[in-house]
Parts: structure tokens; sequence; C-alpha cells
């Protein structure tokens, strides 16, 4: 199965995130990834879906997804070139301890420090899926107390 990093231009109103999430479910489809937020037109807003399918099967529901009312525009990024980016907010235990090898790992991740109390930290880090994977790996072991995540959110690096 491949690796689907699909962009939809929706109508901003209720409703459009169940329709096009309903797709997937009614063909047995997890989404991995789901990120949506308003365009620059606060009218549109762009979801950016990551899906792993068969060809053949994921075509069928991008054909669906294209006839959906909501649906202003459908891109897979299946062969384009991309920045894809994800942020990740991680609440690690705070001790003396390990307070310098944590502080380590966020400088070769580039990861940020937001909040320090003495028993824990917030740390943030914006990056590629790969990277927040090897980061959230490797931070583990230092007591993770809290992790949430977003999905991805991707742009094509052509030039239109």
């Amino acid at each position: 199965m491949k690796r689907h990093v699909l962009s939809l231009l929706v109508e901003n109103h209720s409703g459009a995130l169940s329709r096009v999430s309903g797709l997937f479910s009614s063909r047995g489809y997890n989404i991995t990834s789901l990120s949506v937020a308003e365009t620059e037109d606060p009218s549109v807003s762009q979801m950016t879906i990551v899906v792993y399918g068969e060809e053949s099967i994921l075509g069928q529901i991008f054909k669906q997804l294209d006839r959906l009312i909501d649906i202003i525009n459908v891109t897979d990024y299946i062969d384009e070139p991309l920045i894809v980016r994800e942020v990740v907010l991680v609440k690690v235990d705070n001790s003396t301890e390990t307070r310098r090898e944590v502080l380590e790992l966020c400088s070769i991740f580039g990861a940020r420090v937001l909040s320090t109390v003495p028993s824990n930290l917030v740390l943030e880090l914006t990056g590629a899926t790969e990277s927040i994977n090897d980061f959230i790996q490797m931070i583990k072991p230092y007591g993770i107390r809290g992790l949430v995540r977003s999905g991805a959110t991707a742009i094509s690096r052509s030039r239109d």
C-alpha cells in the first residue's frame, strides 16, 4: 500500500469534515492523519489527509470526493515534491538528574521548551513526520507525562 497525502479545499461550513471522513470509513480506510484549518479566505478550509491504500480503491474515493457538494478541489500529492510538517507538544518529567540530557535532545532536534515547572517541562517540536517520531522515541525514557500531536500539513514545492 502506498502513502497518499491529499489536499482538499472545501467550503467552510458544518458537516464537510464528516462527509469527507465518512467516504473513507465506508470503504474501510483509516485516515492516518487529518489537519483542517481556514485558508486566507475564511469561507474556504484546507484539509490535509494522509492515508495508505491501494491505488484502485483510493481512485474511487477521489472521484466520490470530487462529487461532494462541499469540495472545491482535491489534489493527491502522490508524485509531487512536498513540504510536510507536524507539531508535537510533549510534557516530560523534569528532574535534576535528567534535565540536561532532555535539553540536549531538544537542541539536537530543534525543539523548544515552552514551560518549565519543578515537576515537568513542556516541549514543542515542528518537523517532518519521521523527525517527530524519532524525537518521541528518544524522549520516552525520560518519562512522558503527556503528548499531543497535530496532523500533517503539506504544501507542494512546485512553482504554481
